[in-house]
């Protein structure tokens, strides 16, 4: 598969003033998606139990024949947040997304790995480089979201996104009104295009009610002091990633992310004879990491899906041991996996979802410097994750990385 992917990674892009060997630069994973068979369940758990918001939900009804529209339940993704960004975090019908791409494979329920670029230039360029060459499935924009994108699939068949920015959800809680989006981008635009600024004054102007939107709530009684802020659980989630997931072929998979999209590896292990590679997009240790799949049965984990885990990382320690104790106190089963195959990352856990997806929790990882190099191995703390302290000495990774903005509700 890796000799057919023809790019040509020789030649030299200016983006925005510096040259880079491809068209675009991987900020940050922005955000990630699966597709799930429990949709209402699953809203559920990620929206009290985790803290999440919907930003909007998505009809996908619509897309299906008239006669087979009451065949598969229900049809409603949800496209929700952390933050302020429209969303960090969507679920949708597996169902209904089977009946849409009937061609997927059987246990993957990853609906999209998405990763912020810089630009809409580099969103244009990178799709017009990569299209002849790899498969592309969709491009344009997002409504809701308002982002832009092109989907670029990898060899085992995940679909990725690269996206120039996304809607800022503000003090108010309401997403943009969909009416605002009077024109639907299937293809990249004509560039320059005009700003987002300009769309909502447009919009405005025509008499459009930009309150209209949807308005994300708190479903929990705030009566958790966290950090001084009465939360409705013992946690926030400031930010979502990394990603793992188990890949058929290794080398494959290399070349998709490392050289295609230009992920930086970080660091290799061999766990009990297996193969596992972490890759980055900017200082922290690794933003996505591949496992082999042979390595998934022997974990013991679940068949239905190739994803390892989506991570979730929380504010601070203590929010960690609350998150574990909240979420096994209503009843959702708490696991640990050996400690050795997160290399980077201070002490986790994983809860899992309603759909059997695992989820990680943590709040701290490790952070590469100019130099490009992870901390020796033997100079890392040292880890007991079965056994977790009431408190930890500081050391410097801890409050370093990407920055969670605003207030934590």
């Amino acid at each position: 598969m890796a000799d057919d992917l023809s790019v040509s990674l020789d030649g030299t892009f200016t983006v925005g003033g510096v040259e880079m060997k491809r068209p675009f630069r991987l900020r940050r994973l922005g955000h990630f998606g699966l597709d799930v068979n429990a949709i209402e369940e699953c809203r559920d758990f990620y929206e009290r139990m985790m803290g999440f918001r919907v930003s909007d939900p998505l009809g996908l009804g619509k897309r299906l024949p008239d006669d087979e529209r009451d065949k598969y339940g229900p049809t409603n993704g949800y496209f929700m947040r952390h933050g302020t960004d429209h969303h960090s975090f969507v679920i949708f019908p597996r169902k209904v997304r089977r009946r849409l791409i009937p061609n997927t494979r059987e246990d993957n329920t990853i609906n999209q790995i998405t990763w912020q670029v810089g630009s809409l230039r580099e969103v244009v360029s990178g799709n017009a480089w990569l299209k002849e060459a790899i498969r592309v499935v969709r491009t344009g924009r997002d409504a809701p979201g308002s982002n832009w994108h092109f989907y670029p699939v990898d060899p085992a068949g995940h679909t990725n996104e690269l996206y120039y920015g996304i809607e800022q959800i503000g003090w108010d809680q309401h997403s943009k009104p969909m009416v605002i989006h009077r024109k639907h981008y299937t293809e990249p635009p004509d560039l320059p295009h005009r700003s987002e600024l300009k769309e909502v004054e447009e919009g405005r102007d025509t008499g459009v009610d930009l309150l209209s939107g949807v308005r994300g709530i708190e479903r929990m009684e705030e009566k958790y002091d966290v950090g001084g802020i009465l939360l409705g659980r013992p946690f926030k989630i400031v930010k979502v990633g990394p990603v793992r997931i188990f890949v058929p072929d290794m080398e494959e998979a290399l070349y998709f992310y490392r050289d295609v999209l230009g992920l930086t590896i970080t660091e290799e292990i061999n766990y009990n004879g297996h193969r596992c590679v972490f890759l980055r997009t900017n200082t922290e240790h690794h933003s996505l990491a591949l496992y082999p799949l042979a390595l998934r049965a022997e974990l013991g984990l679940s068949e239905h899906t190739s994803l390892m885990s989506i991570g979730m990382q929380v504010a601070e320690y203590s929010q960690l041991v609350g998150a574990a104790e909240f979420l096994a106190d209503h009843g959702h089963k708490i696991t640990k996996l050996p400690q050795e195959l997160f290399p980077g990352m201070a002490h986790n856990a994983f809860v899992t979802d309603p759909d059997g997806h695992l989820v990680q929790l943590y709040f701290s990882m490790e952070q590469i410097g100019w130099d490009g190099k992870p901390r020796p191995a033997a100079q890392r703390p040292k880890i007991d994750n079965e056994n977790w302290p009431k408190s930890l000495p500081f050391d410097a990774d801890m409050f370093n990385g990407e920055v969670y903005l605003g207030p934590w509700s």
